[in-house]
């Protein structure tokens, strides 16, 4: 009898002790080795996440994994989403992440080139879950716009260049909202007064910093060129900025010529005085720098590229000189074929 009892107490003891490490297999030792980013969408089903969880990373065991999803239902509860997976991730944790939508943040770097809807509705649709027809359709939509205070037309001032730690499922929205909380974090007080100093509204400030960014991507003078502009419009001169006439035929020309000029829109700083009615491009944070902090080289009113060709430019106060500087460029130009 006391032989049965002691065999009854150790299998009773070695079934405590499967269950425990069952347990604790599923639930405090991890499953994997290595990291993986996994991108569940509403198509995919347990067995598609353990397929992709397999190709990344080392799953210790499939079949474990496999029963947890089960126990857990993942079928019926997962979210789509993008999940981080790494070595210390427990079968259990990764289920109960799935089920609950408990999403890693992916980077969306607005950045670059940025002058078209079009644009911009790739630069999303690429980074994040959403179809760049969707966004570009919703960025012609003026309701949907209204709350940002843009329109279709101005649509770019919506959004300032940065990289976010954002969602993957994110909604346009919430991208939207992430711009206008670092933009209004970038417009602090000073920088409203050195608007102020220079004659522009923070939304001025920041049309003229699109022109800059058309202009040139070669820092230094980014100053001089906002200086220019500047210049111009305290003395009443039409702005006659080609990038301007680029964006009225949405970037395509390959060179603006005379003819281009005459194209009716507001955007046309060669027919209509002052600045247009919104940016032609989303500008950096360094070009809206540049606007504050001006130089107005002493009253530049002309800037022409460099004969050196060498991405940079050279200045005039009158228009004589530029004549000369415009010259010596079209020269070189004809040297080069």
């Amino acid at each position: 009898m006391k032989t049965l009892v002691k065999l009854l107490a150790l299998i009773l003891g070695l079934v405590g002790i499967f269950v425990v490490y069952d347990w604790l297999r599923d639930n405090k030792i991890p499953n994997f080795a290595g990291t993986a980013d996994l991108y569940v969408t509403e198509d995919m089903g347990p067995e598609d996440v353990v397929s992709s969880l397999e190709s990344q990373l080392t799953v210790l065991s499939s079949n474990r994994l496999r029963k947890v999803f089960r126990n857990k239902d993942v079928a019926s509860f997962m979210k789509p989403g993008h999940y981080r997976v790494t070595t210390s991730c427990t079968s259990v944790y990764v289920a109960r992440m799935l089920n609950n939508g408990w999403q890693s943040p992916v980077s969306l770097t607005l950045a670059g080139s940025l002058r078209t809807r079009q644009e911009i509705a790739r630069k999303i649709s690429r980074q994040i879950r959403l179809d760049s027809l969707s966004v570009y359709r919703a960025l012609e939509d003026s309701a949907f716009l209204a709350p940002y205070g843009v329109t279709p037309e101005t649509v770019f001032a919506a959004f300032f260049p940065a990289t976010y730690d954002i969602y993957w499922t994110a909604s346009l929205e919430d991208v939207l909202d992430r711009c206008r909380k670092a933009s209004d974090a970038f417009w602090t007080d000073d920088r409203l007064s050195a608007a102020a100093r220079q004659g522009l509204s923070r939304w001025q400030a920041i049309t003229l910093a699109s022109i800059v960014k058309g202009e040139s991507n070669y820092k230094p003078e980014l100053r001089k060129i906002a200086g220019v502009y500047l210049n111009r419009i305290d003395r009443g001169m039409l702005l006659q900025a080609d990038p301007t006439v680029a964006f009225c035929y949405d970037y395509e020309l390959k060179r603006v010529l005379f003819r281009h000029l005459e194209f009716d829109s507001p955007y046309n700083t060669y027919k209509y005085a002052g600045l247009p009615p919104g940016p032609i491009n989303v500008p950096d944070d360094y070009y809206i720098e540049a606007v504050l902090n001006a130089d107005r080289g002493g009253g530049n009113l002309y800037f022409c590229a460099s004969p050196n060709f060498d991405g940079t430019h050279v200045f005039a106060k009158t228009a004589d000189g530029h004549a000369r500087n415009a010259s010596a460029f079209r020269k070189a130009l004809n040297n080069r074929g």
